[in-house]
């Protein structure tokens, strides 16, 4: 049965996070009314990404890459304390499937540390899933602590089996392979990425996994960076496109049939049926009948990991 899916590359208020969860559920309204039933958005969506980590010069911006931090340290998202609770209230109340990438606080242990995480909401408003980004990727690393394989999982939802990997994990054969042996319909892929390297990607994918592929980084203007960000002269000018978006959604064996949306803040919409993921593995299942498990084997430690035990 189709489904309408949303996926928004609407840029987020950068570095506000009350802002942003305003729009973002401005954005599952808008879908809602459209007829979505899900609705995806980009990599760190919450409070955004942070794009100046690729322009600031090493060692000689330090000081400026601080103040930034600082900022998207107070602006981050702590899933412990119910910093998603209006996203949920706004998935149940409008019936919709949520997929949404943040910047997430570690309030449990260092109260410091951040992670790039993506949250899975099912339509009912229950918190599925929260998947913390396994390797952040060069620069990323100034920003992002190394994630753990805990929220490497496939759900359940409205709308069928979803999971999640995030921008550069989807160049990880093994990262993914853990997704496909999950029997996932839907494989949603938040990214920083664009163009056509990451659109043959998706297709990839898709022909590999045998599953759907939604795929958004955020359309960001110079413009929409605040104007009072800590050195902002130096790092973007209004006019320039930071990134073209590019959403789109890749089908089942392979193949764009929507997308990708290039330089544009809006939303792309499509229809598709969840339940032609399995069919298209009928020949090509590489986590099933085509996978020689007699001489292949993937072991994934899916514990928490964490800093310290206590013992009181």
């Amino acid at each position: 049965m189709n489904i309408k899916i949303a996926i928004s590359q609407k840029p987020p208020k950068l570095l506000d996070l009350d802002g942003t969860i305003d729009l973002c559920v401005e954005i599952i309204a808008e879908a809602a009314h459209e007829g979505a039933k899900l609705t995806v958005f980009p990599e760190c969506f919450l409070p955004g990404y942070p794009t100046w980590i690729w322009r600031l010069r090493p060692g000689g911006d330090m000081g400026v890459g601080n103040e930034i931090h600082a900022l998207l340290r107070e602006n981050a998202v702590d899933v412990g304390r119910g910093g998603l609770g209006r996203i949920q209230d706004a998935a149940a109340e409008y019936d919709m499937v949520v997929v949404v990438g943040m910047n997430e606080i570690d309030s449990a242990y260092s109260g410091s540390t951040l992670f790039n995480s993506v949250a899975i909401i099912d339509a009912n408003g229950e918190l599925l899933n929260v998947h913390r980004k396994l390797m952040p990727t060069n620069p990323e690393r100034m920003v992002w602590g190394a994630g753990d394989a805990n929220g490497l999982r496939v759900v359940d939802t409205a709308v069928g089996r979803v999971g999640s990997l995030i921008c550069w994990e989807s160049y990880m054969p093994l990262a993914r392979y853990a997704l496909y042996s999950q029997d996932i319909d839907i494989y949603v892929a938040p990214t920083w990425d664009n163009g056509d390297i990451a659109a043959a990607t998706a297709s990839h994918i898709a022909r590999e996994g045998g599953c759907w592929v939604l795929q958004t980084a955020t359309a960001l203007k110079g413009s929409d960076v605040p104007a009072d960000l800590p050195g902002r002269e130096n790092l973007f000018t209004d006019d320039e496109w930071i990134n073209a978006g590019d959403a789109l959604v890749a089908k089942p064996g392979g193949g764009i049939i929507a997308g990708p949306m290039h330089q544009q803040q809006d939303i792309l919409y499509a229809d598709i049926d969840p339940a032609t993921a399995k069919k298209s593995r009928k020949a090509l299942d590489v986590a099933g009948h085509y996978g020689r498990h007699d001489l292949f084997s993937l072991e994934i430690d899916r514990t928490r990991k964490v800093p310290v035990k206590f013992k009181d």
